[in-house]
């Protein structure tokens, strides 16, 4: 799973990403606001774990979560702070919040947090979505177009889900191809091929080509 870190203390941070590294998830680290929202602006985690208190904002963690609920993230929040007031909890699970914990903290505490946040998300894509004609057996990796099963590529498969979990969005071929090829690839080409493949097999517009790269092209 995808984790992006907000926190600024280094002494902290480290061994946090060390640890979720160590469970197997791609962790990015963020010290503050700034190089927090470039980081969500390349890439959407699958989990947000913020420190309230960043340089720029006493209260900087809970306004990215406002910022991020506002913009359309559904993934889970899980706040780390030192600000242990039954006003501030209620205030962060209020504003966007899935979880809370409190400084200092025992890393096993955080990490179980983490896996019952995840398994959430998990349980969410074991799922059917079906998008018109389109639809995605989440937990087989399969599609069916207009009731017919389609074989795609494990690509192919990858970057159609990504559309699909996030119809709203719109992804440019450099976000795509870091999301889906990762170090395997380094040319935006294979993204166009990979679209061009899902438009033979599936259907012309099922990927829509907008200002800033692609989209999910059918609607519910």
């Amino acid at each position: 799973m995808r984790i992006l870190l907000v926190e600024d203390e280094p002494n902290i941070a480290r061994p946090v990403v060390r640890a979720l590294l160590a469970q197997g998830h791609q962790v990015r680290h963020a010290p503050d606001l700034t190089n927090a929202r470039l980081l969500l602006a390349e890439a959407e985690p699958d989990l947000l774990i913020l420190d309230v208190r960043l340089p720029e904002s006493e209260d900087g963690g809970f306004i990215l979560a406002q910022e991020v609920r506002e913009a359309g993230y559904k993934g889970p929040i899980l706040f780390m702070t030192a600000r242990d007031a039954l006003a501030d909890r209620v205030r962060g699970l209020d504003g966007g919040g899935d979880d809370y914990v409190v400084k200092p903290f025992e890393l096993p505490e955080l990490l179980a947090r983490v896996r019952a946040l995840l398994r959430r998300v998990s349980e969410v894509r074991q799922s059917r979505v079906q998008y018109g004609p389109l639809e995605l057996d989440l937990t087989n990796r399969s599609v069916r177009w207009k009731g017919r099963p389609v074989d795609l590529s494990g690509r192919e498969y990858a970057l159609l889900e990504r559309l699909v979990m996030h119809p709203d969005r719109v992804y440019s071929p450099e976000e795509l191809l870091d999301l889906i090829w990762g170090e395997e690839a380094s040319d935006t080409g294979v993204v166009k091929v990979c679209v061009h493949h899902l438009r033979s097999k599936l259907n012309a517009g099922v990927v829509r080509t907008v200002p800033g790269g692609y989209k999910l092209g059918v609607e519910p």
